[in-house]
């Protein structure tokens, strides 16, 4: 499959490399820029896209609490700095950002226990996702091939 005049955005660019990974590839671009090259309007597309989900911990009742504790805790802050602006004395200001924090952890605590309750043993798991490419083509303007060619071929490993 050929990433060239695949749509709109590739339209009149041709690809002049490809890497394993996109930092070799943005490497590639800023040899270019540093070489003087015309880099606008090139483009490093991630070609043979996969979503990988890598499972990082269980998911337990606990981890849940404290992960739910987390996320309430900075919402309870924001809460209580917000109502704090309002406080007439920076003694009241203090309370109600600690008020807030405090009640933030404890809601977001039981908010965690309960869905994690209600997911029924269903995703008892952590995961981070993210998104990588089997390789990095970089596309430049077609007028300009030649020369981008002619420069990446001096670039060193």
């Amino acid at each position: 499959m050929s990433v060239a005049g695949s749509g709109p955005v590739t339209a009149n660019r041709v690809p002049i490399a490809s890497y394993r990974t996109y930092e070799e590839a943005q490497r590639a671009v800023d040899h270019l820029s540093d070489q003087q090259f015309p880099v606008k309007g090139t483009l490093i597309v991630g070609a043979g896209l996969h979503l990988v989900e890598q499972v990082v911990a269980r998911m337990t009742y606990l981890r849940a609490i404290g992960m739910g504790a987390a996320g309430g805790a900075w919402f309870g802050l924001l809460i209580g700095l917000f109502l704090g602006i309002f406080a007439p004395t920076v003694g009241s200001m203090a309370g109600l950002v600690l008020w807030g924090l405090v009640w933030g952890i404890v809601a977001g605590a039981i908010y965690g226990l309960i869905s994690h309750a209600l997911q029924g043993g269903r995703r008892d798991f952590v995961s981070r996702s993210s998104l990588v490419a089997d390789k990095y083509e970089v596309l430049v303007e077609s007028e300009h091939a030649a020369r981008a060619h002619e420069v990446l071929g001096k670039l060193s490993g």
